[in-house]
């Protein structure tokens, strides 16, 4: 890659373990992640030649936020049906849900798949991802005001939610 444009299959290999990351903070299960990750990968093979180098993860991290938004919309529109169950076409291979790196408790996992979609998309930019809020803003297409106020009205959420069932934040 060296400073320009990675292949896909450098973004696959090198970056296969942070979109799964943020996928699964977004999906709140392995299954789903696993799918969206799959979607992501397919939008990147689309849309590489674009990219502009710069925040790759920023990149990626926009891309599987928008394929989740996107599967939500859709699935609000045919709520009866689901995800495939064939693992074998997910690329890259996806760690083991116990295997992600930020180590949230189960606890905290349920808290944050409990968010509303639009809390739960701006904080996982913004504490997993590591986003900026003005890119955070730009991938969910909302004023940078806004962005700041769900992830402050999430983080309290989940707060909240976490001191009920005794886990500390």
């Amino acid at each position: 890659m060296a400073g320009g444009v990675p292949t896909w299959e450098e973004v696959a290999r090198d970056h296969g373990r942070f979109l799964y990351n943020v996928a699964y903070r977004l999906a709140g299960n392995d299954s789903d992640a696993q799918d969206l990750v799959q979607e992501a990968l397919l939008r990147v093979r689309k849309g590489l030649e674009r990219y502009q180098p710069g925040s790759l993860e920023g990149w990626l991290a926009r891309i599987v936020t928008n394929v989740f938004l996107d599967e939500v919309r859709r699935r609000r529109r045919r709520p009866a049906d689901s995800f495939p169950e064939d693992p074998d076409w997910v690329i890259p291979p996806a760690p083991a849900a116990d295997e992600v790196s930020t180590g949230f408790s189960d606890e905290v996992q349920a808290a944050l798949a409990a968010l509303p979609e639009e809390f739960r998309s701006a904080v996982v930019l913004c504490d997993v991802a590591d986003l900026p809020y003005e890119q955070i803003a730009e991938s969910l297409g909302v004023p940078v005001g806004t962005v700041r106020s769900r992830i402050h009205r999430g983080r309290r959420l989940l707060r909240n939610a976490l001191v009920s069932t005794g886990e500390t934040a």
